[in-house]
C-alpha cells in the first residue's frame, strides 16, 4: 500500500470550495509519518502565511507573492483583532475552524471561501494588474480611508471586496470646495462584470479618477491595459 495525496470525493459543485480547504489544509500541515487522516487541528499563522502565499502565486500564476501589509490585514480577518500588532499575529496559532468553519463576523461566509473568491476573480480577471502591482487588494477598509483622506482630489486604489465573494472595488477621494475629504467605494465588480468590460477600460471611464495612490496619473499606470481599439481609434 502507499499513500495517495489528499482526496475529496463530492456529490455537488457546491462542495468544491470546502474541499478545496480540506485538500489545502491536508496537504499543508499534515505530517509525512502520520497516522492516515490525521491533521494538525491547529497551525502557526506564520506557516498559513506561507501556505497562502504558495497558492496564490500558483493558482494566479504570478511572481508576485503577498506582502508584510497584506499578510497583516489577512491576519485581523481570520483573527478577528484589530486591535495586536503585526508581531503579536506571528506568535498565534490558526484553527481549522477558524480557516473554513466559523462565518466571518457580519458576513455570510468563511475565511476561506471569501480568500477562494479573490484567488479566482484574480486568476480569472486580475492576474497582469496584480504582478504590476496596481492591485493593493488585501486592506481594509478604514485603512483606505487612512491613507485616501490626505490625498488629492481624484485619487484611487483598489481593494478586494469585503462584503462579496470575488469582487474588487475601486476607493476614491473626493475633496469638497471646503477643503473636506469624502472616500467613495464604488461597488464591486465580480468576474462577470470584468469579462464584460475589463478593469482597466473601466477605471479610464470613471472621470473622477485622477492618479493611482500615491500620485502616479491613470493612464500612466493603466495605459497598458486599456483596449487597444481605444488606443488606436484616440
Amino acid at each position: 500500500q502507499a499513500l495517495s495525496l489528499p482526496i475529496v470525493v463530492i456529490v455537488h459543485g457546491n462542495q468544491d470550495n470546502n474541499a478545496k480547504a480540506t485538500v489545502l489544509w491536508d496537504n499543508a500541515f499534515s505530517e509525512i509519518d502520520r497516522v492516515p487522516f490525521v491533521v494538525a487541528e491547529r497551525v502557526p499563522w506564520e506557516k498559513m502565511c506561507d501556505t497562502l502565499n504558495l497558492k496564490f502565486m500558483a493558482e494566479v500564476q504570478t511572481t508576485k507573492g503577498l506582502l508584510k501589509e497584506h499578510y497583516f490585514f489577512l491576519a485581523q480577518k481570520i483573527f478577528n483583532d484589530h486591535s495586536a500588532s503585526f508581531e503579536d499575529f506571528q506568535t498565534r496559532s490558526v484553527s481549522w475552524a477558524q480557516f473554513n468553519k466559523e462565518i466571518l463576523p457580519g458576513r455570510g461566509f468563511t475565511f476561506w471561501q471569501w480568500f477562494d473568491g479573490v484567488l479566482d476573480l484574480t486568476k480569472r480577471c486580475l492576474k497582469s494588474y496584480w504582478s504590476d502591482r496596481l492591485i493593493v487588494g488585501f486592506i481594509s477598509k478604514q485603512y483606505v480611508c487612512k491613507l485616501l483622506s490626505t490625498q488629492p482630489d481624484g485619487t484611487f486604489l483598489l481593494r478586494f471586496s469585503d462584503s462579496e465573494l470575488g469582487g474588487v472595488t475601486i476607493a476614491h477621494v473626493i475633496r469638497g470646495q471646503d477643503g473636506s475629504s469624502q472616500v467613495e467605494n464604488i461597488q464591486p465588480f465580480s468576474a462577470k462584470d470584468l469579462s464584460i468590460r475589463s478593469l482597466g477600460d473601466r477605471i479610464r471611464d470613471l472621470g473622477q479618477l485622477r492618479n493611482l495612490y500615491p500620485s502616479t496619473p491613470k493612464d500612466q499606470a493603466f495605459g497598458s491595459h486599456y483596449n487597444s481599439e481605444w488606443l488606436a481609434a484616440g
